[in-house]
């Protein structure tokens, strides 16, 4: 909860590396949360209560979905048989809460973003439950927890191809549900081409701060899922466990700003197919599994 929006600078201050900028301070995320919970909120006339409580129940569905995900070599406090199918719902749940308030404005500019967001968030999907299932496939729980805990240097030797298939779905997934390039531009101002920034537009104050910090646990959750995988040393202590876990999430926010620092935003018709070959590759690696 505390190191989420770190990520964030990280993943800004390696934009500004390879632009030849010293960027914004790594903390920057912090202070602009910081400065919008000491606001106050603004709220058209034209919008009702959900618009209002959207936030708190968008933030709410994250902290929960984090409570579920294992971190490092810690277990998740509440895990259960079953967690992981809570987990992607948890998700879907914040994402109808976003699209619900965009909607709500009456704004012809956020009722598009919030459609494409659905059009996309309904190709992204499929992606995340195969990948979830040809994890529960390998380690035969179905608890995250276990499914993590599970994954040891014995199973990469087993089911190395499976397994790379899933890391690869899982990023597309993990760049499609964040909106970073090249699904989508996190720093566009142009309503045309937003996708996720267009629907918060109304947001201000506290619910803004809200919604942002939701973003950046969206970030961590998503990303832990991906470090999961790639660090597969269960029972190698603690402290290497941890220390491992959080130089993997510190270096996978460096990829995604070499990538956002690489290739431009997709045409808006290539985004679907981008999406798409999520699922693709995440069926290939449960079959792997299941054969």
């Amino acid at each position: 909860m505390l190191l989420a929006p770190l990520l964030l600078g990280i993943i800004n201050k390696t934009k500004a590396f390879y632009a030849g900028r010293t960027g914004q301070p790594l903390l920057q995320a912090y202070w602009d949360i910081g400065k919008l919970l000491g606001k106050g909120a603004v709220y058209s006339r034209s919008t009702t209560l959900l618009f209002r409580l959207s936030p708190s129940l968008i933030l709410a569905s994250m902290i929960t979905a984090l409570f579920l995900m294992p971190s490092g070599g810690l277990l998740s406090p509440l895990a259960f048989s079953g967690d992981l199918i809570l987990f992607a719902y948890l998700l879907g749940l914040a994402r109808f809460f976003t699209v619900t308030a965009a909607l709500d404005t009456g704004s012809a500019f956020e009722g598009m973003g919030a459609s494409r967001e659905v059009l996309f968030s309904a190709l992204a999907e499929p992606a995340l439950f195969l990948s979830l299932a040809a994890l529960a496939g390998l380690t035969h729980t179905y608890s995250l927890s276990a499914v993590y805990f599970g994954l040891n240097i014995e199973v990469w030797k087993t089911a190395f191809p499976a397994l790379l298939l899933l890391v690869a779905a899982l990023f597309v997934v993990f760049l499609a549900e964040n909106s970073r390039i090249p699904v989508d531009d996190p720093n566009t101002h142009l309503e045309l081409t937003m996708i996720h920034e267009v629907m918060v537009l109304d947001h201000s104050g506290p619910d803004f701060a809200f919604i942002q910090y939701a973003a950046s646990l969206k970030l961590w959750l998503l990303g832990s899922m991906i470090v999961g995988i790639l660090v597969p040393l269960r029972g190698a202590g603690f402290w290497l466990e941890e220390i491992l876990f959080r130089l993997g999430m510190g270096l996978l926010a460096v990829l995604v700003g070499y990538v956002e620092s690489s290739r431009a935003r997709l045409f808006l018709p290539r985004v679907p197919k981008f999406i798409g070959s999520a699922a693709v590759l995440a069926a290939l690696a449960l079959l792997l599994v299941l054969r």
